[in-house]
């Protein structure tokens, strides 16, 4: 696929044709649901200055999206302290309690989402939150965003043998809402996300959150859209609707 810094056409390369009829929806949180990334990287920056991780220097954006971002806080530990695990998993620990007090007050949804959602609930599709985020965060942020209703399932990592890269917790939301792969879609934003549900033999269409284009599109995702106003995703779940034979809505 060629993007250009313009506008972008809508090419058979985003096309989810081969899904229909759709079933399901999973979704990722951190980034796909809510732009969470900035909250998670101040809270990591500020901790980790406090107790004088890299000198003293705050950790920047580039370091956060290269050890941090999507990943599950045992490897995230693993990373930050190769040498002390169990301080590593602590410090894990704290962090995440201070993200769910800032993000209360600072957590916002992806430009679209609820757009979305009400397709989703029009077609009655099953859906499902699929995430590496603790269980107390990710029912935090589903909260917030007025999700609880929307969702049949909540699957984080630590339910599985693996969390994210591997497919583990998207193969546990298939067999949660017993549908097919082959006929379910995966929204994610991060590199690692995108692997697991490539891994899980699902196409995946990748958000352009905070994580950079090049690094996503090496996770093989179907197509990449911006948030969910983007006119591609539309032109796909439009193409869906057409094969399902669902009447377009009117304008």
């Amino acid at each position: 696929m060629t993007i250009s810094s313009g506008e972008i056409s809508v090419t058979s390369s985003c096309s989810l044709a081969r899904l229909a009829p759709l079933e399901a929806v999973l979704f990722d949180v951190d980034g796909t649901l809510c732009d969470s990334d900035p909250i998670h990287h101040l809270a990591f920056r500020e901790m980790l200055q406090e107790i004088g991780f890299n000198g003293g220097v705050p950790i920047s954006e580039q370091f956060f999206v290269e050890n941090i971002a999507g990943k599950h806080n045992d490897d995230i530990a693993v990373r930050l302290f190769p040498n002390d695990l169990e301080r590593g998993l602590k410090f894990c620990v704290d962090k995440e309690a201070m993200f769910r007090r800032l993000a209360k007050e600072e957590l916002k949804p992806i430009q679209g989402l609820y757009k979305l959602k009400k397709w989703v609930e029009d077609r009655g599709l099953k859906r499902a939150a699929v995430t590496n985020a603790p269980k107390e965060n990710a029912e935090l942020m589903i909260s917030t965003l007025g999700l609880s209703d929307f969702f049949e399932a909540v699957i984080v990592g630590d339910d599985c043998e693996h969390a994210k890269p591997f497919p583990d917790p998207y193969l546990k939301a298939l067999d949660i809402l017993k549908v097919s792969k082959d006929h379910t879609v995966v929204f994610e934003d991060s590199v690692s996300g995108i692997k697991a549900g490539v891994a899980a033999g699902m196409p995946v269409v990748g958000l352009m959150t905070r994580n950079p284009e090049h690094l996503l599109m090496e996770a093989k995702p179907t197509f990449l859209i911006k948030n969910y106003e983007d006119p591609k995703l539309w032109a796909a779940l439009e193409e869906l609707d057409r094969l399902a034979g669902v009447a377009p809505a009117s304008t």
